[in-house]
């Protein structure tokens, strides 16, 4: 079986993974996922879909992300890890699906509105 490629984006980051067959190694941006994602609750995030089909040390994989925060990268992630493990069999999406792992979050940032201060916030109104 060859590499898998997948995207998976989450408000400005982009995620794209290589995943194929191995010993579970993950490298994020050639440094281990450990290292690139120092909390225990991102490194949680980034594992989630292999807890989920108890597949936790089948695949190897390799992760360029960019863009966004690192909680945004992790999510960016999770996302295409569940992609790929969909298109290497596609008897796990049902499980991944029901955890709301399939889905691409679509919240982002509003724009900044003219003769505003920021998308919401207006400027102070003077009656007199």
């Amino acid at each position: 079986m060859e590499k898998i490629h997948t995207i998976g984006r989450r408000k400005t980051a982009v995620a794209r993974v290589y995943m194929q067959p191995g010993s579970g190694n993950h490298i994020v941006n050639k440094k281990g996922y450990k290292d690139y994602f120092t909390t225990t609750i991102l490194q949680s995030k980034v594992n989630q879909p292999f807890e989920i089909l108890n597949l936790l040390d089948t695949y190897d994989v390799s992760v360029n992300v960019e863009g966004g925060g690192i909680t945004g990268q992790a999510e960016a992630v999770r996302l295409a890890i569940s992609r790929a493990l969909v298109k290497a069999n596609p008897e796990n999406k049902p499980k991944l699906k029901a955890k709301g792992l399939m889905t691409r979050d679509p919240r982002a940032v509003e724009r900044k509105k003219p003769g505003q201060k920021k998308a919401r916030k207006r400027f102070q109104f003077s009656k007199r």
